[in-house]
């Protein structure tokens, strides 16, 4: 697909991207690079409530909408058809209302080109197609298979060239609600105003994706030994082993699960240094420019961030990556390969070059 010139540029384009907070943080650039093609249009966006919170407090948006995906599935396994389809069918009346003339479906999934269908928008284009999305979409966009960009976002940033967007254009876009930072400087207060925080994200939805508990305890000790102050941070279901990891080493906060998402990125544009998995709070970090180390093993969403400040370690094994379908025996090789001392070596590094930066625009500010 080449970049469109159309004689009506769109006035109420729809972003859909319903699920999974590490891809819509990464499609969050979408927002900065069409209002930039399209400095006229009105922006929303579709999502889930889960994820809502972090567009929701977005001032670039016109409209956050909701589809609430856990009450169909109630009312499908209670078998309440009739109240599905009229659910569907308000849903429906919903879109239609905002009178859509472009939908850009980011996810690329049945589901969520079902919503976009739903919209009655003429122009409906979907990322990478599966599941026969494609047959409910105007046009498919797939970047090709010597498509090879190594930053974050990469399917995304080439969704936007092909609606027309500059490349430059495309930066992931998290603000910071006031709100949220208010609730983040009252848990600051309570711990007695650390300084130097690390934000620590080990937790993920699969195994083969997790660090191990000993390689964070150990690292969290050098941070401590180095003045850092680490906060464990992830959701209600990590309190058990972030309380865990806070009992091995004295010293680690725990804010996991005591956060909403939007409030977990205002704390972690607070830190000095994020370290984490492959997990929706680590690409907050790179999103937010932060000195930022990404430990990746059986996933490898990108190698590069917007900037020299994201350091991903990965390893390519012969089994990397294997994605849902590990081979290893339960063993991890390629993250047990992901020692503390690398992780430290980069984490300083980073934390160099961030400083490094902070004091020639400092100078440069001086000298103007």
């Amino acid at each position: 697909m080449s970049s469109p010139r159309t004689s009506h540029e769109p006035r109420r384009i729809l972003i859909v991207r319903l699920s999974a907070l590490g891809d819509a943080i990464m499609t969050s650039g979408l927002i900065p690079a069409l209002h930039a093609r399209f400095p006229n249009a009105e922006i929303s966006w579709l999502i889930e409530p889960a994820a809502a919170p972090l567009v929701q407090d977005n001032p670039k948006l016109t409209n956050v909408l909701l589809w609430e995906r856990a009450s169909w599935r109630k009312l499908w396994h209670e078998r309440r058809f009739n109240e599905l389809f009229q659910a569907v069918k308000a849903f429906r009346r919903t879109l239609r209302s905002h009178q859509f003339d472009l939908v850009v479906d980011a996810q690329g999934l049945l589901k969520s080109s079902f919503c976009a269908w739903l919209t009655g928008a003429p122009r409906r284009v979907v990322l990478k197609p599966r599941e026969g999305s494609h047959l409910l979409a105007t046009e498919s966009v797939t970047p090709p298979s010597t498509h090879d960009d190594p930053r974050i976002s990469a399917e995304y940033r080439y969704l936007a060239r092909q609606l027309g967007a500059k490349d430059s254009d495309f930066q992931l876009d998290l603000p910071i609600h006031p709100k949220a930072a208010d609730k983040v400087q009252n848990l600051l207060d309570s711990w007695g105003h650390p300084a130097q925080l690390v934000a620590l994200c080990p937790f993920t939805t699969r195994p083969q994706k997790h660090w191990f508990e000993d390689q964070w305890s150990l690292v969290a000790q050098a941070l401590l030994k180095k003045g850092y102050t680490p906060i464990i941070l992830g959701g209600p279901g990590d309190q058990e082993t972030a309380e865990r990891l806070c009992a091995q080493t004295p010293g680690v906060r725990h804010a996991a699960g005591k956060l909403k998402i939007n409030e977990s990125v205002a704390l972690i544009a607070r830190c000095q240094l994020l370290i984490g998995v492959d997990t929706g709070l680590t690409h907050v970090g790179s999103a937010l420019k932060l000195p930022t180390v990404a430990l990746f093993g059986s996933t490898n969403p990108y190698t590069a961030g917007d900037t020299p400040l994201t350091r991903v370690l990965y390893d390519r094994l012969p089994c990397s990556p294997c994605h849902r379908h590990p081979t290893c025996h339960g063993r991890f090789d390629c993250m047990r390969q992901l020692t503390v001392e690398r992780v430290l070596t980069a984490a300083e590094e980073v934390v160099k070059f961030e400083s490094r930066n902070t004091s020639q625009e400092l100078q440069i500010k001086a000298e103007g």
